[in-house]
């Protein structure tokens, strides 16, 4: 089968298709013949040697969509045949605020959803919303799980929250915008993009600022009267900002650091207005299943932003790196 292998740690342009074997489920396992996958900026870290614990060779992916095509032994064979999403990730363990520390994802150290086919335990192998497409259905695995949880867990949204989405680009932050939306939330977002704005408005959102204006933190609390949740994948760029104008008992959601790590903000700015800052990435098996649910009883559908071929692969993580849009972006299998 082909699959998209990256040897070297040297960007996205060390990464090729090759031909691999392809895999046999074991015991407890499900095969599935991908039809879609979508891409995370996981995969730019990988490939740059940016990601702990990287193990090279390994297959690239950690989201996917497909037909469950043969099982394991032990695994009921009536299953061949169903429209499954993947969740991407096995062992969380036991305590359900965070994960083990052996929890792995597809797509390094486990097999990635770039490719034919792959196997996982039967669990993993969750029934599609007959809803979605499988190309919308492999949108949703990493990012909209990391989102579900930020949202409900974490911030705990309620109707009419004012909730802000930082760099509405993303994976994570273009499904948190239509998550709050559908939690009743009124969301506004930032972006360095005017266009981007734009289209969150289009999608929703009360309004946006752009992040590249001096002081507009400012703006925002005029526009916005006051944020009680913040969903932020890129804190070291944007939390001295917004933190003026948290209302009291504001929770800062932290997923991720695509501005860098270094983070720095007044202290007084969160004390002072009795808000608590979080972190948080993924969520467990329980999570994804109540995520999906969500998605299938409100209608909701992500937003692809291009799309790309397994053939084109290779090109889609070019696309991700230098001229990614709003939404996800998708490889069909």
């Amino acid at each position: 089968m082909k699959a998209l292998i990256l040897n070297r740690s040297e960007g996205p342009e060390a990464v090729t298709l090759q031909e691999v074997g392809a895999p046999v489920p074991a015991v407890g396992e499900v095969r599935i013949a991908l039809k879609a996958a979508s891409l995370n900026h996981r995969e730019l870290w990988i490939c740059r040697g940016q990601y702990p614990g990287l193990k090279l060779p390994t297959g690239l992916g950690s989201d996917g969509a497909g037909i469950i095509d043969a099982v394991g032994s032990g695994v009921d064979p009536s299953l061949v045949g169903r429209d499954v999403v993947l969740y991407p990730g096995i062992g969380w363990g036991d305590d359900q605020r965070y994960p083990d520390r052996t929890f792995a994802l597809f797509g390094m150290p486990l097999p990635g959803t770039l490719a034919y086919y792959i196997c996982a335990p039967v669990q993993n192998a969750v029934e599609k919303p007959v809803s979605l497409t499988f190309e919308e259905a492999a949108c949703l695995p990493t990012a909209g799980v990391t989102a579900w949880r930020a949202l409900n867990l974490k911030a705990r949204v309620a109707p009419g929250d004012k909730v802000l989405v930082t760099g509405i680009g993303g994976g994570v932050a273009s499904l948190s915008l239509k998550l709050a939306l559908a939690l009743g939330a009124k969301v506004y977002v930032t972006s360095g993009s005017d266009d981007k704005l734009q289209q969150a408005e289009l999608l929703g959102a009360s309004g946006g600022v752009n992040y590249r204006q001096e002081k507009w933190g400012m703006v925002l609390g005029k526009l916005s009267g006051g944020i009680d949740v913040v969903i932020d994948g890129a804190p070291a760029g944007s939390l001295t900002q917004y933190s003026r104008c948290l209302n009291l008992g504001a929770r800062v959601v932290i997923y991720g650091a695509t501005s860098g790590s270094d983070v720095h903000f007044s202290a007084p700015d969160l004390f002072l207005r009795h808000a608590t800052l979080f972190g948080t990435t993924m969520g467990t098996l329980e999570d994804f299943r109540l995520m999906l649910d969500f998605v299938a009883r409100h209608g909701i559908r992500p937003v692809i932003d291009r799309r790309f071929t397994l053939d084109t692969s290779a090109q889609s993580l070019l696309s991700l790196q230098n001229d990614h849009g709003l939404g996800k972006v998708t490889v069909t299998i």
